[in-house]
């Protein structure tokens, strides 16, 4: 049979964002590896990526609109699945305003269009949505608050790095270009160090391998500070023409011996020398994880790592940086005309984390209707007892997704939509690289599955603004490429070359000239103050902890980490996987010992939020007391590790706290 092989994008909201190369077998996709065009990404993906092929032509794949009628799905037309919800969201806006509607975004599936969503509901005349993130929204606040933006730089200049430090970051699994950059710079001759509570992959390759107690590494770069400052290897030309606030930071370290932060960090004194020294050895380039903020202290760590790497003066310096995100790569197109925020009259929001608690509270109006657009909050959101009752309370749930996901299967309503393959868009990641990548509609999508963009626009035409959507997907991608046609960037040329480089600074700061209130990098945040906080930094510790919390400490002694999977991205592929997957509790040897755990053993892990039940596996290097589930999985899988997770806010409000969870473990 003939074949074609064509060039795509991978949508998944992933780190690398990799250039596809997929096979086409009389239109349908066969095969999906990665492009050797690719700037960045050169061929090489992950095994998610290649399960694309796997995800669009899966025989699970929802197929038909469905509606719930006495507790079982029937399939139902398109006329009437779009006739009914938007008649239920007509009464709504006329009995109780349109702030009963809430709309349950995340970010499953990346695509310029997939912003559409908040277009259609901003038209609707504005609803109840969710501000903050759970994946890394305490610590792009946090930068926000030092620098006035998150921006890292761009992945080549790792070669003018002589240290590297990653922080509390498995590249090996969740970034895999970066991983083969750092074995190609260590080659160079870089030094390579990586803090972290697991001896992860990433660690296997470094030249040191600093194990933490989870939660405290804003408290370990808090004593690598006051160890730089006690040998004076600051940056003092830096600290003075180019920061605020560095006096209350000394004052805040003067508060604090290095024995008792070597003591709160598990981590030795002389390993913190090392560290100081090591970032006066200059350029050192520091790459923090998303994981180690996902703390109630989490806005706080990050503050304190950027702190550190300011203090040593590796800020605007090829080599150097505080890399978290890259948040100069979404500010490239143009979101306000893609999803015109100015045609809401009311507004409401709820914070992602306590979506839950806050549908169960509401009043004036109570929530009438949830719709759910690229997630799966049964699984993902914390506290997953309370998200299942709130889910269940309201009288009309609509679910947009590909598969009968553990949200899917409370709704009233099901919308089957497309993947990939089979619309058109464009994808990019404010995480890692700076390249926009172009995805073309190649495959057609089985039985009635439509694009969002199709339902929003055929919903819009019922509720009376379909104008507002009465444009071609070409007259879409260029309203968010506006901005940059000045710049040489165009939709035909992106079209044309598949892959376009977007047009950041590649070593930020590198002007001095920082976003801040005082134009200079702040460790006394003057934003922090205009938000209501005091701004200062502080020796802040996780809420589950004997420091902080000792009753809850002594009854759950054990921290729990809820890393990415490595064949997921996050809940998406698990029912992809053949029926094999089980919930794996991976704990530290101190525990197995312990408990007299063996590899295999099942298990309960548990605290007052919940349980999960899960086989054994004995990590060997990992801190003590530490224990690992993977998140994303199913229920019917053994999952969610979310019934362990708490729904508390981060310290600056924007962040979740999944990781700052403590519990116990025995065996059944």
């Amino acid at each position: 049979m003939a074949q074609t092989v064509v060039k795509a994008a991978c949508p998944l909201n992933c780190w690398d964002s990799c250039g596809l190369k997929v096979t086409l077998e009389n239109d349908r996709v066969v095969k999906v590896e990665g492009d050797p065009d690719h700037p960045i990404t050169k061929g090489k993906i992950c095994g998610r990526g290649r399960m694309l092929e796997t995800r669009t032509n899966s025989p699970e794949r929802l197929l038909h609109p469905l509606k719930k009628i006495n507790g079982k799905f029937e399939q139902i037309s398109w006329g009437q699945a779009l006739d009914e919800i938007a008649t239920k969201l007509h009464d709504i806006k006329e009995r109780f305003g349109t702030t009963a509607v809430l709309h349950s975004h995340d970010y499953a599936n990346n695509g310029i269009l997939k912003n559409l969503d908040q277009r259609f509901f901003n038209c609707y005349g504005g609803v109840t949505e969710l501000y903050g993130s759970l994946c890394w929204g305490s610590g792009i606040e946090a930068q926000k608050w030092d620098f006035g933006n998150a921006w890292s730089h761009e992945p080549n200049d790792i070669i003018n790095s002589k240290n590297i430090i990653i922080w509390g970051r498995n590249a090996a699994r969740t970034n895999m270009h970066f991983y083969e950059k750092l074995l190609e710079v260590k080659k160079q001759g870089a030094k390579l160090y990586v803090i972290d509570p697991l001896f992860n992959a990433t660690a296997k390759i470094a030249d040191k391998h600093i194990t933490i107690k989870p939660g405290m590494d804003g408290i370990l770069a808090a004593g690598i500070i006051k160890e730089m400052l006690r040998l004076g290897l600051e940056d003092r030309s830096f600290i003075e023409d180019f920061t605020f606030g560095f006096a209350d930071l000394v004052n805040l370290l003067d508060g604090i011996s290095i024995e008792t932060i070597s003591e709160m960090t598990e981590v030795s004194q002389e390993n913190i020398t090392e560290l100081a020294h090591l970032y006066a050895d200059k350029p050192t380039a520091t790459f923090m994880g998303l994981g180690l903020q996902r703390y109630q202290n989490g806005g706080n760590t990050i503050r304190l790592i950027d702190a550190l790497a300011a203090v040593s003066g590796n800020i605007g310096i090829p080599g150097g940086g505080a890399n978290y995100a890259n948040l100069q790569v979404g500010q490239s197109f143009d979101f306000e005309e893609l999803t015109l925020p100015g045609r809401r009259k009311n507004h409401r929001l709820f914070s992602i984390m306590k979506q839950a608690e806050g549908i169960l509270s509401a009043v004036n109006p109570k929530i009438k209707m949830i719709f759910v657009t690229c997630g799966n909050p049964l699984t993902q959101v914390p506290d997953s007892t309370i998200v299942a009752k709130a889910f269940s309370s309201v009288e009309t749930l609509v679910v947009m997704e590909q598969y009968m996901t553990d949200t899917a299967k409370l709704a009233d309503y099901v919308l089957p939509v497309t993947t990939v393959f089979e619309e058109e868009d464009f994808y990019y990641s404010s995480m890692y690289h700076h390249y926009v990548n172009y995805g073309p509609k190649i495959a057609a999508a089985p039985g009635e599955a439509k694009p969002d963009l199709w339902i929003w626009t055929q919903l819009a035409e019922r509720l009376g603004f379909g104008s507002d959507f009465d444009f071609s997907r070409d007259e879409w991608l260029k309203m968010t490429l506006r901005s940059l046609e000045g710049k040489g960037l165009s939709l035909e040329k992106l079209k044309e070359q598949h892959t376009l480089e977007l047009p950041v600074q590649k070593v930020p700061w590198q002007d001095r000239k920082f976003q801040t209130p005082s134009g200079k990098f702040e460790f006394t945040s003057l934003t922090g103050r205009v938000k209501g906080a005091d701004g200062l930094l502080k020796l802040a510790v996780p809420e589950e902890s004997k420091w902080k919390n000792p009753n809850i400490a002594e009854k759950f002694p054990y921290s729990l980490l809820t890393i990415h999977p490595m064949r997921s991205n996050h809940s998406q592929n698990y029912h992809l996987l053949g029926g094999k997957v089980k919930l794996k509790v991976e704990v530290a040897q101190n525990i197995a010992a312990a408990h007299g755990l063996q590899t295999g053993d099942f298990v309960k892990v548990w605290n007052d939020r919940g349980e999960v039940k899960g086989y054994v596996s004995i990590l060997a290097s990992a801190h003590p007391d530490t224990i690992n589930i993977d998140e994303g999985i199913w229920k019917e899988f053994g999952g969610s590790v979310n019934n362990l997770t708490s729904s508390h806010e981060s310290d600056n409000g924007l962040g979740s706290t999944l990781y700052d969870c403590l519990v116990a473990i025995e065996k059944i």
